[in-house]
Order: C-alpha cells, then sequence, then structure tokens
C-alpha cells in the first residue's frame, strides 16, 4: 500500500477532495500549513505528492485528531536497521493510551522516512511525550546518547490537528460577516 501527502491551502485541497470523492482523503493543519494525505495503490492525485510505501499499518486513520509526524533522513546502508527498529516498536506505540493510529512510512525518492501517530488529541500526545522524557531522563543512569548508526541528518517533527470541517465552515461565515461589516464601514466613510 502507498501513501501520499501533499501541502496546500484548505481551500485548494478541498478542491481536491471534490474532484477525487472515490478517495478518502485525511485533512491536517496547524498555524503555518494545511495537508491532505491519503492511502491507495494507485497513482497519485496530487500535483505535487509526496509518495510513501507504507510499511507498519497499526490501527485506523480517523477523520479527528492530533497528527505527529516524525521525519527521520536514513542512510541506504541504515535502512534495514531503521525498518527492523521501527515493526519491533510498532505494537508499542499503538498500545500507548490516546493512539488512534501509526503508519511507518518508507520514501518513494529520497531518504527521509515518516513515523506518522495520530494520537485522540494533544493533551494524549503531551502526557505521553513528558513521561517518555521523564523515563529516559530519570529512569537510567546518564549516558551520552550516540545518534542511531541509521541516521543520515538532522529528524525533525511536525504536528498538526486533523481539520474540523464544521469549525472552517464556521470560520469562513464569520471572515465573510466581517468581511461586509468593513465593506459597510468604508461605504460610511464615504
Amino acid at each position: 500500500m502507498k501513501a501520499y501527502m501533499t501541502n496546500g491551502t484548505l481551500d485548494h485541497l478541498e478542491k481536491i477532495a471534490e474532484n477525487h470523492p472515490e478517495i478518502n482523503l485525511y485533512f491536517m493543519r496547524n498555524q503555518t500549513a494545511a495537508v491532505a494525505y491519503y492511502e491507495d495503490n494507485g497513482p497519485p492525485v496530487f500535483d505535487e505528492p509526496r509518495g510513501y510505501e507504507i510499511f507498519v499499518t497499526k490501527g485506523t486513520l480517523q477523520l479527528k485528531g492530533y497528527v505527529v509526524m516524525q521525519h527521520i533522513p536514513v542512510s541506504d546502508d541504515g535502512k534495514p536497521i531503521f525498518e527492523s527498529e521501527y515493526q519491533d516498536q510498532a505494537d508499542k506505540i499503538k498500545a500507548q493510551p490516546g493512539v488512534y493510529a501509526l503508519r511507518v512510512l518508507r520514501p518513494l525518492r529520497g531518504n527521509t522516512y515518516v513515523v506518522f501517530i495520530q494520537w485522540e488529541n494533544e493533551a494524549r500526545y503531551q502526557s505521553w511525550f513528558k513521561a517518555d522524557m521523564l523515563k529516559n531522563t530519570f529512569g537510567k543512569k546518564k549516558k551520552k546518547k550516540k545518534k542511531p548508526k541509521y541516521r543520515a541528518g538532522k529528524p525533525f517533527s511536525t504536528k498538526y490537528t486533523m481539520v474540523d470541517w464544521d469549525e472552517v465552515y464556521q470560520e469562513r461565515i464569520e471572515e465573510q460577516n466581517q468581511t461586509e461589516l468593513d465593506e459597510e464601514e468604508n461605504n460610511d466613510d464615504i
């Protein structure tokens, strides 16, 4: 199974969904970006897709929740080590309270894998993150952390909230109402 992602404005991504009703698209956003994601074996429907092969699948994606994506550059020699490590950890990650779904995505181009975890909400993620940090900080004797042998660069995370379309439509109505009020005020000033 393959997975595809793309970025764009919600308006643009919504049009893609309208043009492809046969595809189950998931929409997410944060303060700076909106992302559409789907899983399918067919060719991508996005103009500029980021394509992946899904090699770990746990749980079922939901239309609600909080998504954390870890982007991890992996060396060619390290790919088998990375994949084995995440296959071994998948059940432990999925068993965390509040995890809806886990996907580990192998890039079709490039060397940056994505570990996609969908949580019930941000509070569940933060609770797990803080507990994990405490365990790693105080649970073991202090050792200098070594960079895993498979890494080919510095990893980073992106975090998103699944798009609540009712909320988006309400925002659009409020924006339209504000625009009309502003136009009325400008006309009154003339």
